[in-house]
């Protein structure tokens, strides 16, 4: 699924496909909605293939990759401790 992080509206996204079969024609556009599937499909498959590269490299040289998830736990114990602390002032407000 993509998910684009523009705010487009509908009539926005309607807009730009008729401009798109305006300029192309109607004849031309699943020819390059083919093209820019097999081009995404490739940038996807691409990063996949880096982010396996990075994981083995890291995974032979003994780097942590779970070095996100010590720090959540970190983050989330602190947010435990000041809740703790804070827990009988909030009561009292």
């Amino acid at each position: 699924m993509i998910s684009l992080p523009l705010f487009i509206s509908g009539t926005e996204i309607a807009f730009i496909i008729f401009i798109v079969i305006m300029v192309f024609g109607a004849d031309k556009v699943p020819e390059i909605a083919r093209g820019l599937g097999k081009g995404m499909r490739t940038l996807k498959d691409a990063t996949n293939d880096i982010k396996t590269e990075i994981t083995k490299t890291a995974e032979k040289q003994g780097i942590d990759m779970d070095l996100t998830k010590d720090i959540k736990e970190q983050i989330d114990k602190a947010k435990k401790d000041i809740d703790d602390f804070t827990g009988p002032i909030k009561r009292q407000l």
